[in-house]
């Protein structure tokens, strides 16, 4: 399996690939603006992409992790597996029971 670097990159790639008029905005920031943050063009574009795939996800209900991985997923079985997986992960880190972390977040365990 592919490190979680690299599943955001690919997923980044393909919300940009699905969404032309985005990719022509990020083409044609005005450096500028970059400039002014003390950011490079490129660093800039990178944050302006990053904002728009969160944006994204937060409409469709999603955490950005969550849209990574529905992008990247084989299958849509694939996708519910690996995201309950990561879900029961958090709910172990965060020390909470898992069905009552399904219950919060909506989950069916």
């Amino acid at each position: 399996m592919a490190a979680p670097e690299q599943h955001h990159e690919l997923a980044l790639k393909r919300f940009l690939d699905e969404r032309p008029e985005l990719r022509t905005e990020l083409d044609n920031l005005n450096p500028l603006l970059a400039q002014a943050k003390g950011e490079t063009l490129e660093q800039f574009r990178d944050e302006r992409l990053h904002e728009a795939f969160e944006a994204e996800a937060e409409g469709l209900g999603l955490f950005a992790w969550e849209l990574t991985l529905k992008l990247t997923a084989a299958t849509p079985e694939d996708y519910e597996t690996q995201r309950l997986e990561v879900h029961r992960e958090v709910a172990e880190m965060a020390g909470m029971d898992w069905l009552e972390y399904c219950e919060l977040y909506g989950l069916n365990p």
